[in-house]
């Protein structure tokens, strides 16, 4: 993987020297592992004009939740606690006579921004925006590896829980006992807090478990992700318990299915993002639920939950190929309940078969 590292770092120097700049910090966690392969607690990147090193607070443990570091990158430890890794890139990055800095601005303090200032004022600090994150949004195929991994835990937690006894336990015992099952079957930790919502909470995106127990003719919906070697999944499936499916809940049922895989057909190199959300979105909104709806059908997926591409209304871009999203319609009826269906897909061109489905849970509305 230190192969891997180093070119995702030449591609990110190269960019910034056709702008002009002679060195970069990365801050933002998820970026700062991107490049180096992990990132330690406030670790910060400083690809810089002789060399790339990491700084860091303390010196890298190996923990699963770091990642592992590429061997041919320089660590530099603060001798002294209480400093800030990023000003002493700063400090660095002008000793070495960089003439200006790229920053990530979005992810900077102000107050930051101004010690930055203060230790190097020669230095002429830059915007790299949001250069790093665009890069991460194709993924190779060792980061796609790693995806299917996290959603074969996600479904084999999501799938035991449907072989247990549901009705009389908590919204609460269900969503920690999920999330052990993940830990349990290889996963670093849950990708993001787990939702489980009952009867009239059912349908609710990112509903916080409660602690209403689990009742006959309830739907159940379950949202949950794997974190594995730091890239996360997500699934979501509603089911109904107990009995056979109300009529209100096959008919609801139908138009989220409906919605959720016209969003999954609308996958395709090319496709823009807004045109994969209007593709589940007017599902729902012609059988008139289009004031309910979320903000958006679904988003990209890797190194965190909630990545670049947005699909949604007035996102802009198309798909590559080899781009991980989420397709995640949902309707949710007030003092009733609702359907989410969740998947994580892989962009693939109609030649290699379409989009490529992660999470393979049934999606047949199961009486449990």
């Amino acid at each position: 993987m230190s192969d891997v590292y180093a070119a995702r770092r030449a591609t990110l120097r190269d960019r910034c020297a056709a702008a002009g700049n002679g060195a970069a910090l990365v801050t933002r966690p998820a970026n700062v592992r991107y490049l180096a392969g992990a990132s330690p607690r406030g670790a910060v990147l400083l690809l810089g004009p002789a060399e790339d090193v990491l700084f860091s607070a303390d010196a890298p443990t190996g923990e699963p939740d770091e990642g592992r570091l590429d061997d041919r990158l320089r660590v530099s430890v603060l001798p002294t606690p209480g400093g800030d890794p990023a000003v002493a890139a700063a400090d660095l990055a002008a000793s070495a006579r960089a003439e200006t800095l790229a920053v990530e601005e979005h992810h900077l303090t102000v107050g930051r921004h101004r010690a930055l200032r203060s230790v190097a004022p020669a230095l002429r600090l830059t915007d790299l925006g949001t250069a790093v994150e665009q890069q991460r949004l194709v993924k190779d195929e060792e980061e796609i590896a790693c995806l299917r991994i996290a959603a074969e835990i996600a479904d084999q937690a999501l799938g035991e829980l449907l072989e247990s006894i549901l009705v009389g336990r908590t919204e609460r015992h269900l969503a920690l006992e999920l999330e052990r099952r993940l830990v349990d079957h290889g996963a670093d930790g849950p990708a993001f807090p787990t939702s489980v919502g009952t009867g009239p909470h059912s349908g609710r995106s990112r509903h916080r478990p409660s602690d209403r127990r689990v009742e006959e003719g309830d739907f159940l919906s379950v949202c949950l992700g794997a974190n594995y070697r730091g890239y996360r999944c997500e699934i979501g499936r509603t089911f109904v318990i107990g009995t056979t499916p109300a009529d209100w809940q096959i008919e609801l049922y139908d138009l989220v299915f409906a919605a959720q895989r016209a969003g999954r057909e609308a996958l395709l190199p090319g496709a823009a993002y807004r045109d994969v959300d209007h593709a589940a979105r007017s599902v729902l909104d012609s059988a008139g639920h289009g004031e309910a709806l979320s903000p958006r059908t679904g988003h990209g997926v890797g190194l965190e939950i909630d990545e670049d591409p947005q699909l949604a209304p007035t996102a802009m871009g198309k798909l590559d190929a080899c781009v991980p999203v989420t397709v995640e319609p949902g309707v949710h009826l007030p003092g009733r309940g609702g359907v989410r269906i969740d998947d994580t897909l892989v962009v693939r061109p109609e030649a290699d078969g379409g989009p490529e489905l992660l999470t393979i849970t049934t999606k047949e509305l199961l009486a449990l």
